[in-house]
């Protein structure tokens, strides 16, 4: 059965984010075809350990000896260089002809800007079975990339460290958690880690907060006119600021980064330094790369979704996530289309899911995700009311900047509730 995300609730800016600092992109990923006639096809994407490394690396062999004629040149990256990089690429005209493109304002920057090929004729057939999962990435009916992960991001936890601390079920509100943090340190177990050195992840703290703190039609408003005024915005700041006093995190976490080696937020978690993190649908594949062995915490692994908060005004089973999907640049070769295509096909998505290193949006993959804790997001994703898109996603880069980089401070003691909401709303009335 397809997901029952609609298009239309997940709550992505349409039209009204400021283009990119670049004029046409005339020149970016145009064709390059060598005197031997052989067809380069460049590809980013951020599987850059491990066994999604390795089985990306295949995808791409396999394709090449369908396709004669045709190389692909892969670059897997640690995933803040590669979004760093795209956007260098971008302006200078020289993007990648296969890239991760995350939706949103992103998207609709890319298109306005002319960056990004259009794929709805071409690739037809995969829009029809992705359904309502390809939402996120349209734009005036028209599909401009091919989602092949879409999920909701929750804690990860260490089921182990949560019994030896005497936690006999996960937190279901926000007290219940700053509660288990509390019986954590006193059984001298490190809570939660967190890589606030990339600032998006202290900032999913904020966002999921005002997912739970503001109504839908409040976080759509907000959306479609760049607009936190509404005081649950600043609530939120509030909760988070209730957190961050209670002192969970892992020492030194101001400086941790996010994915990249073994002392980064999920390198602690995957290693059993600490009993949890807030991360995405990605966070096993993550972590499976992280530890020596390839299993990350294996039968240890646990998930509950961010707890409801008293008062607020959200659905508690509303999701905070995103996707990733393969977008092709405007000027690329059009075996870069095929490519994008097969990317979505059975095989590429069923071996995907059985690495665990997503939730595939191909419903002929759902049966092969491994973990059973991944499994069962599955479950969550298709039955949630709502999903709130990330919100340096769905704002864009200028106002999703100002957000993180405000929230950051929050961490650092340098901020407070209000000035979140300052600083949003500053970089939202530059873009009006």
């Amino acid at each position: 059965m397809l997901s029952k995300i609609r298009g239309a609730q997940i709550l992505a800016l349409a039209a009204t984010t400021a283009l990119l600092a670049t004029g046409c992109a005339a020149d970016a990923g145009q064709e390059g075809t060598p005197a031997d006639g052989t067809t380069t096809i460049t590809w980013w994407h951020n599987s850059n350990n491990g066994d999604g490394k390795a089985y990306y690396e295949q995808v791409a062999a396999d394709f090449e000896a369908a396709h004669e004629g045709v190389e692909v040149e892969v670059s897997a990256m640690q995933h803040e260089d590669m979004l760093t990089k795209l956007d260098a690429a971008f302006q200078s005209g020289d993007a990648p002809d296969v890239y991760m493109e995350r939706g949103g304002g992103e998207l609709a920057a890319h298109v306005a800007a002319g960056l990004t090929k259009d794929l709805t004729e071409a690739a037809s057939e995969e829009i029809a079975f992705l359904g309502e999962n390809a939402g996120g990435w349209q734009l005036d009916g028209k599909t401009y990339a091919l989602p092949f992960s879409l999920g909701g991001a929750g804690f990860w936890y260490n089921k182990a460290l949560f019994k030896e601390a005497g936690i006999d079920s996960a937190p279901q509100t926000f007290d219940e958690l700053i509660a288990a943090t509390g019986k954590l340190k006193q059984a001298g177990i490190d809570p939660i880690s967190i890589g606030a050195g990339d600032k998006w992840p202290a900032a999913h703290y904020w966002y999921y907060a005002a997912v739970r703190e503001c109504s839908q039609q409040t976080l759509a408003d907000s959306v479609a006119n760049l607009d936190f005024s509404d005081q649950c915005f600043t609530k939120a700041g509030e909760d988070v600021d209730q957190l961050i006093k209670s002192e969970p995190f892992n020492p030194g976490f101001l400086s941790t980064p996010a994915q990249s080696g073994p002392t980064s937020a999920s390198g602690l978690l995957a290693t059993g330094k600490v009993a949890m993190e807030l991360a995405g649908h990605w966070e096993p594949g993550v972590m499976q790369g992280l530890t020596e062995e390839g299993t990350g915490m294996g039968e240890d692994t646990g998930w509950f979704p961010f707890p409801a908060i008293e008062g607020g005004q959200g659905d508690p089973a509303a999701q905070l996530g995103g996707g990733d999907a393969w977008a092709v640049s405007e000027g690329a070769p059009d075996a870069a289309v095929d490519f994008v295509k097969h990317m979505l096909s059975d095989e590429v998505q069923r071996g995907f899911a059985e690495l665990d290193m997503g939730l595939p949006t191909n419903p002929a993959a759902k049966d092969a995700i491994s973990d059973p804790a991944l499994a069962s997001l599955m479950d969550v994703r298709d039955k949630a009311p709502y999903f709130q898109l990330y919100f340096d996603t769905s704002f864009g880069a200028s106002i999703g900047g100002a957000m993180n980089d405000e929230i950051a401070l929050l961490f650092a003691g340098k901020s407070d509730a209000q000035k979140i909401v300052d600083a949003s709303q500053d970089a939202a009335d530059l873009e009006k």
